[in-house]
């Protein structure tokens, strides 16, 4: 059993791993080994940054198992991998907390406006202006997996009320006032104060925020992603509030990462920029590794995996069991 690692783990994490599997081959790749080593790997836990020959490693028939280090799974959800018996595993939820978090910093960051009190600093002015509150506004979810699951949960004590689309709207958290199936976004939008993407990229996502949808919302609502930069047009973003629609935007993502400097993202004045850090954790390595040694015992032992991803959509299918955060 050769088992290859492409996320930051440190020696303990590598003895754990050991541990879980007596005798088998751990490599830990990183990202700059990744494109090489994954090949003859029998099991591949990560999330690989750099380009990855995805078609060989199929064709060479040996990977069983993936195990995303990511709650997205752009990463390796390529044709070749959808269409294989590969089992494919998320890390939907274990990130759930501290994208709460940051999702909440750039939330109270925009409607408390902000980008003008740090630009009025620079500058060493005083300014005041009317800002917005978070409390009893009517909040729009994008997708109810880990993410937005422990977003409701830590929204709904602002006497907000909440709606949402998911893939599977029967299963309705009880912080959630309604849920909608996903088709549905277009009757969602005009309904809410703010928008939170929390969904996967996929086919049926990539670009779905676009120029239509954003003149959808509220003049004042507020857009914030946490999900993937390609969910959102991001010249229709920039179009619709320079022309003074939407009150401002928080983005932890972008199309291109790290964002050019010539993106006209850069000079939209409400809006909050932030490099992909919601993810950002001191014990998310631990965290990733507790998940990947519970679904290790889950494999030998047979049983169905934690997070099981439906790999045409890119999140756990329905009736999976779901991480807990």
């Amino acid at each position: 059993m050769r088992i290859v690692l492409c996320y930051p783990v440190e020696l303990r994490h590598l003895e754990q791993i050991q541990a879980a599997w007596p005798g088998a081959e751990i490599v830990d790749a990183g990202q700059e080994r990744i494109a090489s080593e994954l090949a003859n790997a029998d099991i591949y836990c990560g999330h690989a940054k750099v380009p990855v020959p995805w078609d060989e490693v199929v064709a060479k028939g040996k990977l069983q198992w993936i195990q995303s280090s990511a709650a997205g799974m752009d990463h390796c959800l390529t044709p070749a991998v959808v269409q294989s018996e590969i089992l494919v595993t998320s890390a939907s939820g274990v990130l759930a907390k501290q994208v709460a978090d940051h999702t909440m910093a750039l939330l109270a960051g925009m409607l408390r406006d902000l980008p003008t009190y740090f630009r009025a600093k620079d500058k060493r002015e005083f300014i005041r202006r009317p800002t917005r509150d978070l409390h009893g506004t009517t909040i729009g979810i994008v997708g109810m997996g880990g993410n937005g699951r422990v977003l409701a949960r830590v929204l709904k004590p602002f006497e907000t009320t909440i709606l949402a689309t998911d893939w599977f709207p029967e299963k309705k958290p009880v912080e959630i006032d309604e849920l909608l199936p996903a088709d549905a976004l277009d009757d969602l939008l005009p309904r809410v104060d703010v928008l939170i993407l929390a969904a996967p990229l996929n086919d049926y996502t990539r670009g779905m925020i676009d120029e239509r949808r954003l003149r959808l919302l509220k003049k004042d609502a507020v857009l914030v992603n946490m999900a993937r930069g390609p969910l959102v047009v991001e010249e229709d973003l920039v179009k619709v509030m320079k022309e003074g629609h939407l009150w401002g935007a928080g983005l932890d993502v972008t199309a291109e990462e790290p964002l050019p400097a010539e993106s006209p993202l850069w000079e939209v004045p409400n809006l909050i920029l932030t490099p992909h850090v919601g993810g950002q954790r001191a014990s998310r390595i631990d965290d990733m590794t507790r998940l990947f040694l519970e679904n290790s015992q889950r494999f030998q032992a047979g049983k169905p995996l934690i997070n099981k991803v439906d790999k045409i959509l890119g999140f756990p299918e329905a009736g999976a069991i779901l991480f807990q955060s």
